[in-house]
Parts: structure tokens; sequence; C-alpha cells
């Protein structure tokens, strides 16, 4: 699959749904939707928030979509580096009590922690390249 390198709208579409179709195709093989992260000691859940806000962000740069291709490999070894409390006001960061910045090579991966559930859900996941303020 060939991702489109370039920074106009047509080349973000087409990243945007490179990564929408493979989060689908991701999902058809983990029914289960969630993958052991051995930092947290815990599942990631991914959620239809995770495909929306991941999908709005990483399809910006040709290294964050590339660093979506890489799911499974991100969600199992990312490690964790900080947290901090939602960011006040954030609809998409309501549902969740904490929010955590792991590491991988050179991926970036947010998760919250919702408490009411027990779960850490991803709610990002790019390169570290493309550094656009998510929190």
């Amino acid at each position: 699959m060939e991702i489109p390198r370039g920074n106009s709208r047509e080349d973000n579409k087409a990243r945007k749904q490179i990564i929408k179709d493979f989060y689908a195709k991701w999902i058809a093989e983990h029914p289960d939707k969630k993958v052991w992260n051995h930092s947290l000691k815990s599942f990631i859940h991914i959620k239809g928030q995770s495909i929306n806000e991941t999908a709005g962000h990483a399809s910006l740069s040709f290294e964050s979509t590339e660093a979506v291709l890489r799911i499974t490999e991100v969600l199992t070894n990312a490690t964790a580096q900080e947290s901090w409390r939602p960011k006040y006001g954030d609809k998409n960061q309501k549902p969740y009590s904490k929010m955590c910045l792991l590491r991988w090579k050179n991926c970036r991966l947010i998760v919250g922690y919702q408490k009411s559930k027990n779960e850490w859900v991803q709610y990002y996941l790019g390169s570290e390249q493309k550094k656009k303020a998510v929190r």
C-alpha cells in the first residue's frame, strides 16, 4: 500500500481513508478490539473515538499514518512516559479520568483511563515526527 507523502488536501484525505480502512481490517482480525500492553500491565481497548481521533490527526502526516499501520506492535510495546488530567472542557477527553503518553520507537500513543469501566482506551496514535498538540 502506497501512502501519499504530500501535504495537499487530497493527500490528507487519502491518508485518512487508509487509516480508516486499516482499522476496519485490524478490528476484523482482533474482534475483541484490545491488545495487552506490557508497560501498563493492562489491555488497551480500541473504540470508535480511537479511530476518529487518530484518523483526524494522524492523516496530517505521512509518518503518523505509517505509525498507525504498526498498531499492534505499538499497543503492545509502548512504554508509559507521563500522565496528566484530561483537558477541561474537551468533550473528547471527558470520559477519561487520566490521560497517559506512551512511546515506542518513533511512535507516540496517547491513552485515556476510563475509571467507570476500569480500562485504558487508545485516544491517539501517531509519530513523533508530527508534534501536533493533541492535549
